[in-house]
């Protein structure tokens, strides 16, 4: 099927690139595809040229024909979407703000396409525990949560989120690892200590033997943001959280990589809706596919940083 789609994709915009850009795969996935197509139908569907892609008449049939199949396909997805209640509900979601802001607008355009007819709900909470709570009283569906949750959850991890050392943009350094005394040598702003990434944060610095104490508890990050972007202190936050980077500030990684851990939580023992399975594994299936600025997939390993010359 993923072999007929993509021979539909080039017929209708006839090259490899808008093909890809159509599908979200990349160029390689595409040529792959229709090779392998070929080689299995033992028929040249595609003449290539340096302007593009044209159908040869043996394809132009092929993809004709599979036109057909894809949206017999379709009406077999709509009658078993309406046979799981999927073809109406609402769902509520419940997510920090970073969140909200770079993991969900594709992964929503993508639900939209496959249940146009549930709605979702999106809630902003400042914490984690907010959202767990938001979850066991029955005002939320589904949860972005920081893992490890409650024990009442079924939680599924969907991305690791690496801490940056945030500081003014007058600190510059040749490298891209600070090393912690040029990160201490200014004020330390964190969340209130009640938040989970603080406490994430001052508990890593204890296991490395380092004794510091933030001299800012502020609760919103755009705050802390702001306050670094004017030279009161340095802040160490997740990426996600940070992005977009001002331009009066820098991140660097640090020293030792840690990072926190963001999954999707629903409450394990409660009666769900087929709506809310079906938008958590739509959920799962699209943000494991997005690529965002400094995010290593959750199955990849953190990258081996040299260290500058400075002593940590």
């Amino acid at each position: 099927m993923s072999q007929l789609r993509t021979l539909v994709a080039i017929a209708d915009r006839g090259n490899f690139s808008q093909a890809a850009l159509d599908l979200d795969i990349s160029q390689s996935a595409v040529s792959h595809a229709i090779a392998t197509l070929e080689d299995e139908l033992g028929a040249i569907l595609l003449n290539r040229g340096r302007h593009g892609a044209t159908l040869t008449d043996t394809g132009r049939e092929i993809a004709d024909s599979a036109r057909k199949i894809l949206e017999l396909l379709n009406d077999i997805e709509r009658q078993a979407k309406s046979a799981r209640g999927l073809d109406s509900g609402h769902v509520r979601v419940a997510c920090f703000r970073s969140v909200a802001t770079h993991l969900l607008p594709k992964a929503i355009e993508h639900l939209r396409h496959r249940y146009p007819g549930i709605a979702i709900a999106i809630d902003e909470y400042n914490t984690s525990q907010d959202i767990e709570d938001e979850l066991r009283a029955g005002r939320a569906d589904i949860g972005f949560v920081l893992l490890p949750a409650g024990s009442e959850f079924e939680t599924w991890n969907v991305m690791m989120d690496e801490y940056w050392a945030i500081v003014p943009s007058s600190d510059q350094y040749a490298t891209e690892v600070i090393a912690w005394e040029d990160l201490f040598s200014r004020p330390l702003i964190l969340p209130p200590r009640r938040f989970l990434c603080a406490q994430i944060v001052l508990d890593r610095f204890a296991k490395l033997g380092l004794n510091v104490e933030p001299s800012y508890e502020v609760r919103e990050d755009s705050t802390i943001l702001s306050m670094v972007a004017q030279g009161l202190g340095a802040t160490v936050m997740a990426r996600l959280a940070a992005e977009p980077i001002p331009a009066q500030v820098r991140a660097y990684r640090l020293p030792v990589p840690f990072h926190r851990h963001i999954g999707l939580a629903i409450l394990a023992n409660a009666l769900h809706l087929p709506p809310v399975f079906a938008v958590r594994d739509a959920l799962k299936e699209t943000i494991a596919h997005l690529t965002l600025p400094g995010q290593p997939r959750p199955e990849q390993p953190w990258p081996n940083l040299k260290r500058s010359g400075r002593s940590a």
